[in-house]
């Protein structure tokens, strides 16, 4: 059977009825083509455009390796110029990423280039919105946003490919527990039906993402992307509605991230050992059970 995804929604563009019915109240994504073209990132924000404005600022950059339970949350693997980095991921395929990066921050007037798209829905959160960079064969590994907001992710200057899957399937995805990502020791795109039994029939979407390609991600969206270029992204969030969501949200930024950040400073390698179990566990459990159902 393996893992079964369809194809995503593609519109040029929607109306806020539309955007409503058939994507925010289902929760189920879609990708908006003309959104961005409104833009004026979309003629300016080349490779040397972002390396004129935001400069020569250092930045951290992540790899693929597995986390390290001894380090802090979101330790970097190693440390570039902006400009360099930029040189890089044009140049040659490299895993190094930047993630959660705010350009904005060095670069005020990138505010003028893009627009959220209020239109559509309200609530949105970040003045400074966070952008990601890849190189070529670089990869997010499978996750869900923490602060389980809604997200417009935009993506420029290449390709990207992106697998999609609702939260219900977070079990059988083997979600290490106290925490918002998935076991690390699988391959999404080739996975090992063998040692990973609870993978085989789970349901998800694919969708590939090219130069001004909007991406709506519903609340609590699992999300797996490797840059098939040398690209970049940025992502506009909008809470939820829903009280609840809000509330899960809460308790996953200070509650669940405050007690994992305690056990793993004391217990490391035991503590992860443990997780790892615990999510093995779980997606078996899921998998008798034939759940979600």
């Amino acid at each position: 059977m393996g893992i079964i995804l369809k194809p995503i929604d593609v519109v040029d563009d929607i109306s806020k009825e539309d955007f409503y019915e058939k994507y925010l109240k289902p929760r189920r994504p879609v990708v908006i083509k003309n959104m961005a073209k409104k833009w004026p990132a979309y003629q300016k924000w080349t490779m040397e455009y972002m390396k004129e404005v935001v400069g020569d600022v250092e930045v951290p950059l992540y790899d693929s390796s597995k986390a390290d339970p001894s380090a802090p949350i979101n330790a970097s693997a190693a440390k570039m110029k902006f400009g360099d980095y930029i040189d890089l991921i044009q140049k040659e395929p490299t895993d190094l990423r930047i993630f959660l990066f705010d350009p904005i921050k060095y670069a005020p007037k990138l505010l003028e280039d893009y627009i959220s798209p209020k239109e559509l829905m309200g609530g949105f959160l970040d003045k400074y919105p966070n952008m990601f960079f890849g190189g070529k064969g670089s990869v997010t590994f499978l996750h869900f946003d923490i602060d389980m907001a809604h997200i417009f992710h935009t993506h420029f200057n290449g390709r990207k490919h992106v697998l999609l899957f609702d939260y219900k399937w977070r079990e059988r995805l083997y979600q290490i527990p106290y925490a918002t990502y998935a076991l690390e020791d699988y391959d999404i795109e080739n996975p090992d039906f063998t040692k990973f039994p609870a993978l085989d029939g789970v349901e998800g979407i694919e969708c590939f993402l090219e130069h001004g390609d909007t991406l709506f991600m519903p609340t609590g969206w699992w999300h797996w992307m490797k840059y098939l270029d040398g690209s970049f992204s940025i992502s506009l969030r909008a809470w939820d509605k829903s009280w609840a969501v809000k509330a899960h949200s809460l308790w996953n930024l200070t509650v669940q991230r405050k007690f994992d950040d305690i056990m793993k400073s004391n217990f490391k390698k035991r503590y992860m050992d443990w997780k790892e179990k615990v999510a093995i566990k779980r997606a078996e459990i899921a998998l008798k059970r034939g759940l979600p159902k």
